[in-house]
């Protein structure tokens, strides 16, 4: 039987992900890297890319997704400067919540951008994968990437695509949250478990581009100054994986499916874990799940119909 040693670019963009592998291939030359090409902003994306995935492995034993587009980020100057002489300056830059505005927009599929690339399209792909994640014999691990700043507020199950919000990055992160709880108690008889981690707050060429670079340079010492109070302030990719590496070397069936587990790091550098109960219920994420597989007859017959008429 052949098993997935590492599943790794599953990336838009081809040519990164190569890069990715050749490097990983260059420090570990024994191990297995595949790489596949998939954007989850697109449902036929996803399925040319399940596809490809159940004609290559027979199992997956850990999927690890992230996903977190914030389309459009722009810096809320006013926000900025008053949370700076604020109360709140640390939960601000922890969180991002009311320093960035976003906006977002309808994909191909007909549904919103962030709603469909940090939620809708990994549902899809896992209930794709459903055969290689479960089976009998040992359990298989799904970790979601989640964020400090995943809202109860700014979720709501009459509108789960927060067509009608300001905060659809918070939105879907929440629903990550509660997506994540679902799958556990819909899958966990089957082998199937999952968590969610948080990275905390990096530096990234993702984020150093919203800003100018001048800003940046003004608000690192800040920055810096604020990890001393704060332990979300992981600042590097290094940092911000303590949490997942920690998790894949844990029992996926010892793991509390109603605790987030975050990256941490002190003032002084040290890393490590810290545990957060998720601002959620049961019964809420069971809506929720329902509420997605609904949307899923209905894609699956708007794209059939498509595929038909074409």
């Amino acid at each position: 039987m052949r098993k997935a040693v590492l599943v790794t670019g599953a990336s838009r963009n081809g040519s990164k992900a190569e890069a990715v592998r050749a490097a990983l291939l260059a420090s570990r030359p024994l191990a297995e890297v595949s790489i596949v090409q998939v954007d989850v902003s697109d449902l036929q994306s996803v399925f040319r890319a399940s596809r490809e995935l159940k004609q290559r492995f027979q199992r997956l034993d850990y999927v690890y997704l992230n996903a977190g587009i914030m389309p459009n980020p722009q810096l809320n100057i006013k926000a900025l400067f008053s949370g700076l002489f604020s109360r709140k300056v640390i939960h601000m830059f922890s969180t991002a919540e009311g320093l960035l505005t976003q906006e977002d927009k309808i994909t191909a599929d007909g549904l919103q951008e962030v709603f469909e690339t940090n939620v809708f399209g990994h549902f899809i792909l896992i209930q794709e994968l459903a055969p290689l994640l479960c089976h009998s014999d040992s359990p298989s691990q799904l970790i979601w990437t989640s964020s400090r700043n995943a809202r109860k507020s700014n979720f709501c199950l009459e509108d789960i695509q927060h067509s009608r919000g300001q905060e659809p990055y918070s939105s879907s992160k929440y629903a990550v949250d509660l997506l994540s709880v679902a799958v556990n108690r819909n899958f966990n008889s089957r082998g199937l478990y999952s968590s969610v981690v948080c990275p905390g707050t990096m530096v990234t060429n993702m984020t150093c581009g919203i800003l100018p670079p001048f800003v940046w340079t003004l608000l690192m010492p800040i920055i810096w100054l604020l990890r001393f109070f704060a332990n979300a302030f992981t600042l590097t990719p290094y940092n911000g994986t303590e949490a997942l590496v920690w998790l894949f070397h844990q029992k996926p069936e010892s793991l509390n499916p109603l605790t987030k587990y975050l990256s941490a790091t002190t003032g002084f550098g040290s890393n490590y874990v810290m545990t957060q109960k998720m601002d959620l219920d049961e019964d809420t994420a069971e809506k929720f799940y329902q509420s997605l597989l609904e949307l899923e007859k209905h894609v699956r017959a708007t794209i059939q119909k498509r595929n038909h008429q074409s």
